[in-house]
């Protein structure tokens, strides 16, 4: 495989803060790597440099295989909102337009890729979209060039399932070479081969998925510490053939002194395995939380239905995911349950003991200039805990990885993730019993995120969850309201991957009936030309004759029979796949292949789904 990519002694430093020193690494055509680090320790900083926003402190440098198409999508687009949606695609198509394709050639592939992102209305502003449709234009605009390199800094913000579902799939059949940043669990566990972690300034790289940097992660960190621990009891034994040397010191006893002293600093090192601290105390809740009757919400400007007679009253301790489309009503919902907004028909009963933890996906309006000290304490002074003790600020601050020397820090200073750390640290504080968390998954890093679903999962009270990370809502929701459009909410009792695979089966299911409909009809039709051929005269015959379809041939009939046992085992294949590709077992050679075997499938799927078609239209 050819090199794309080589990046040798970049480093890159804020102030006193040094991100990354020095590192180097090598990227091949075809691989498809995942960046994980903390918040805060330099992931988007060296995307950016990668993608030549930003540059290399102190020398160093990125070199990419000539002639090689680049793509890069940050994870906040800056276009021009009084361009369309047309517009902006077209103008990143034309940045490397290809001499020989004519105009409406362009304009086909344009139409293509806005097509498959759902972006139907290609008039429309940038200025009038969601933070999802904004994320599919810069998806699209990516893509519209169909780069051999692309890099990616948390594409899956803001879109929702099914787009998401949509890329990840298209990622894991093309053959372009990757390196992302995600916090999508199940994302970087389909798509990516390879992991390169950054910590504490170092990178380490493990030649599988997420499941296996897990594994070999852990037994890198137990190893660094075995070590260390040798190095510690043997610098005992030097330390005290140090005490115990004579002055006069020969060749020999200077070469041992040089080595104490290497192993020295190495039984000195440490890995600070530094995690969320989450351990707030949750108000006394009743038994009525809120209870909804008949509930609606329509807008009065375009008379736009977000919710339609929505009937359930909410119980203490269960924990409901929202899953649905962009621009479906989900936030409109949740604005409705904290009374943000009053719904245009039925009504709305809440507890009297009731305090919401309103985890928005807008985020907080800090002050850029507060420092993170001061955002907090407008807030409150303590906190109070689990185990009831009350706690300065100060220590809370602490439990969310906000050392002493960050408190003073200013709110701009901070990354995106950090901020949302900040964020959530401010809901939690006031202690409540019901919390609402819109997308909270947005900008934190794995690890943050690991400790939040843990707390979420042994959380006393309830908990409603929108959410578009797969892996997130399998692990906390008891059941799902999906959201279909129109105010319309179903119930699903079951996880989202259940939920899944429930509409897979259906989907199948349905198109079992549409063959055997169609069959059905194809005999049907068989069977009336044979008797009208038979019943009517030789003018009549050749009449209907020009109206019914033909016979198929004794070859064609062999050949449809084959393709309906083709066409039902490769679904049952392509389940199968799926189902080992996220069990997170595989070995990385049997990960490789299930992911190029599941490409093939799909892609013999469509070529033999669409000669069935032209054989049943006979």
């Amino acid at each position: 495989m050819a090199s794309y990519l080589q990046v040798e002694n970049i480093s890159k430093s804020y102030g006193t803060k040094v991100l990354f020193d020095k590192i180097s690494f090598n990227i091949n055509e075809g691989d498809k790597i995942a960046l994980i680090a903390p918040n805060g320790t330099g992931k988007s900083s060296l995307l950016s440099i990668l993608a030549g926003k930003d540059s290399s402190d102190r020398g160093g440098c990125v070199k990419f295989l000539k002639d090689i198409t680049i793509s890069f999508l940050e994870q906040e687009s800056n276009f021009d909102p009084d361009s369309t949606i047309y517009d902006v695609v077209q103008n990143a198509r034309k940045r490397s337009r290809s001499a020989h394709l004519q105009e409406w050639e362009e304009e086909y592939k344009i139409n293509e890729v806005l097509y498959k992102l759902k972006l139907e209305d290609t008039a429309k502003r940038v200025c009038e979209l969601s933070g999802g449709e904004k994320k599919r234009v810069a998806i699209a605009a990516m893509l519209i060039n169909e780069p051999d390199f692309l890099i990616m800094d948390e594409p899956t913000n803001h879109l929702d399932l099914e787009t998401i579902e949509y890329l990840e799939e298209m990622l894991t059949r093309s053959r372009c070479t990757l390196l992302m940043v995600t916090h999508d669990r199940y994302f970087l566990d389909r798509v990516c081969n390879q992991i390169i972690e950054l910590w504490e300034g170092n990178l380490y790289q493990y030649n599988g998925n997420y499941s296996y940097f897990l594994e070999k992660r852990e037994e890198r960190i137990s190893n660094f510490k075995a070590e260390t621990d040798r190095a510690r009891n043997l610098l005992r034994t030097e330390l005290d053939w140090m005490r115990r040397m004579p002055c006069a010191r020969g060749t020999k006893a200077k070469y041992r002194i040089d080595a104490f002293y290497d192993l020295k600093e190495r039984a000195s090192q440490t890995i600070a395995e530094k995690s969320l601290d989450i351990n707030v105390k949750m108000s006394r809740l009743g038994k009525k939380i809120v209870n909804c009757k008949h509930v609606g919400y329509t807008w009065e400007s375009d008379g736009w239905v977000g919710v339609d007679d929505f009937t359930y009253n909410f119980a203490p301790g269960e924990k409901i995911g929202i899953v649905g489309k962009n621009g479906v009503g989900k936030s409109t919902f949740l604005n409705l349950l904290t009374g943000e907004l009053a719904p245009t028909s039925g009504e709305i009963e809440r507890g009297e003991t009731v305090v919401f933890g309103y985890y928005k996906q807008s985020g907080i309006e800090f002050n850029p200039n507060d420092t993170v000290i001061g955002a907090v304490q407008e807030i409150a002074e303590t906190v109070t805990l689990a185990d009831g003790k009350s706690v300065p600020v100060t220590t809370f601050l602490n439990y969310f990885l906000f050392p002493p020397p960050m408190h003073h820090v200013k709110i701009e200073k901070l990354s995106g993730g950090e901020k949302r750390r900040l964020y959530l640290l401010t809901v939690l504080m006031k202690n409540p019993n019901v919390l609402i968390l819109d997308e909270p998954t947005n900008d934190l890093d794995i690890l943050t995120l690991n400790v939040l679903e843990e707390y979420l999962k042994g959380y006393p009270g309830s908990v409603i969850i929108v959410s578009h990370d797969r892996f997130f809502l399998d692990k906390i929701a008891d059941h799902l309201f999906i959201f279909e459009g129109n105010g319309a909410i179903k119930d699903f009792v079951g996880s989202y991957s259940g939920y899944r695979q429930y509409m897979k089966d259906k989907e199948a299911q349905r198109r079992a009936e549409e063959r055997a409909a169609a069959e059905k009809q194809a005999r049907r039709d068989a069977q009336n030309g044979a008797c009208a051929t038979k019943n009517g005269s030789a003018d009549n015959s050749a009449q209907v004759g020009q109206q019914k379809k033909r016979k198929l041939s004794y070859k064609e009939q062999r050949e449809l029979e084959q393709l309906e046992k083709d066409l039902e085992a490769l679904e049952a294949e392509k389940a199968a796949l799926e189902e080992v590709l996220s069990s997170g077992t595989l070995s990385v050679e049997k990960l490789t292949e299930a992911s190029t075997r599941i490409g093939a499938v799909i892609d013999e799927l469509d070529e033999k789904g669409m000669r069935w078609l032209e054989l049943s239209d006979i």
